[in-house]
């Protein structure tokens, strides 16, 4: 599965692999440093990635979307 990340700073979307959530990654475009939450730290995004079977999106706030 994989994960879409965006850049707090310059609001690039990244696809990253899902083994990268809950780690700091930096952005290849702005060079900021930023953190993808763990799934469990956002409800909502644990049980849609439970059942999703693609790409999920979580924002800095914790939104989902996919």
């Amino acid at each position: 599965m994989q994960i879409i990340a965006k850049c707090p700073e310059c609001f690039k979307a990244w696809m990253l692999d899902s083994n990268l959530a809950d780690r700091r990654i930096r952005c290849r475009k702005s060079g900021r440093l930023f953190k993808v939450p763990k799934p469990d730290e956002v409800p909502k995004a644990s049980e849609v990635i439970k059942r999703a079977r693609g790409t999920i999106y979580v924002d800095e706030e914790g939104k989902t979307y996919g």
